[in-house]
């Protein structure tokens, strides 16, 4: 009997050791702060089930845009959030306290695109810069209500690029011109694809990784307009150069905030933040499932856990070296 005891309190004391390395973060809730734009949750649902399996209690989120998100974050109501775009939030991020209170860790996602469409129709017709629509003639062919002017389908305030559009409308002397439309932009995306089946000129502001893209295929559907010179707002720099043109937006980064002391304090976290990468196509094709009527929470939870199935390896990558970090 007392042979079965000493084993028993043996095996139970090199078992705490064992499940404390499986689970580092058992007992500490994350607190993350999502976007609003649910074509990005996916992305967030892979980080949140490899957090579980690191032992860490998911906080129900808060979603925000993306400024309110950064300054979350800095403000310390939020732990971290997973879609800070390096150069275009960089604003965003010094007002909210910079690196004295944050950290931009590891880069999730390579190769973000943004800038102007038009339908490739128009485009090969000849008007093929941004910069063109100076002239009222240009300009008029985009106009969608009636007024003269070019109507923009463009970025919502608090997300970032309003201010670079801005910032170029007044730089290539386009304010008596265009027209930079900030509704919903859902809404404003439905209208510009009913007047491109309709086949009417067509001028929008969008991303990617993100499903218009998809809907809307550059080469095919569209083409990207060129800038006449990069116009960043807050003295930002960066690449705007992508296939022979300058798109206006930097090529961009996105990637994780989180909160020093956090970071200080989980070891494991910040490690795993900082290998977990996510290949953008991925983000993409997940966001076509999305516009295809995959729109749900549940629907969104399997799309990631089919992702990591299908990238089993990688997944088991990060959690090995979460777990190192953490010894």
């Amino acid at each position: 009997m007392k042979l079965f005891s000493m084993t028993t309190a043996i095996a139970l004391a090199l078992a705490v050791p064992a499940m404390a390395q499986e689970k580092p973060g058992e007992g500490v809730t994350v607190r993350p702060i999502l976007p609003t734009q649910i074509e990005e949750h996916f992305q967030y649902k892979i980080l949140f089930r490899a957090l579980e399996d690191l032992g860490y209690t998911i906080a129900e989120p808060n979603e925000a845009e993306y400024q309110t998100m950064i300054l979350a974050v800095g403000a310390g109501d939020a732990d971290f959030m997973a879609v800070e775009w390096r150069t275009l939030h960089d604003g965003f991020y010094q007002e909210a306290g910079g690196d004295a209170v944050m950290t931009r860790v590891g880069t999730y996602i390579e190769g973000a695109l943004q800038g102007y469409l038009i339908d490739k129709k128009t485009y090969d017709s000849g008007i093929t810069g941004l910069g063109q629509l100076a002239d009222p003639e240009v300009a008029k062919v985009f106009d969608a209500d009636g007024d003269g002017k070019a109507d923009l389908a463009g970025c919502i305030p608090g997300w970032g690029c309003e201010r670079v559009i801005e910032t170029g409308l007044d730089a290539y002397k386009l304010r008596d011109t265009v027209t930079h439309n900030q509704g919903a932009y859902q809404a404003m995306i439905a209208d510009t694809m009913a007047r491109f089946q309709n086949g009417q000129p067509i001028l929008y502001y969008t991303w990617t990784p993100y499903w218009v893209s998809g809907a809307l295929v550059p080469g095919r559907d569209v083409e990207w307009l060129s800038v006449p010179f990069t116009a960043l707002p807050d003295g930002a720099t960066g690449n705007t150069e992508f296939n022979g043109k300058n798109l206006g937006f930097a090529v961009d980064e996105i990637g994780i905030i989180a909160r020093n002391d956090f970071l200080a304090a989980n070891p494991a976290a910040a490690k795993f933040f900082e290998v977990a990468k996510l290949d953008i196509n991925d983000i993409s094709a997940e966001n076509k499932l999305i516009a295809d009527g995959e729109n749900t929470q549940e629907a969104i939870d399997k799309h990631a856990t089919d992702w990591i199935a299908a990238n089993q390896a990688d997944y088991d990558g990060w959690l090995e070296a979460a777990r190192a970090a953490a010894n």
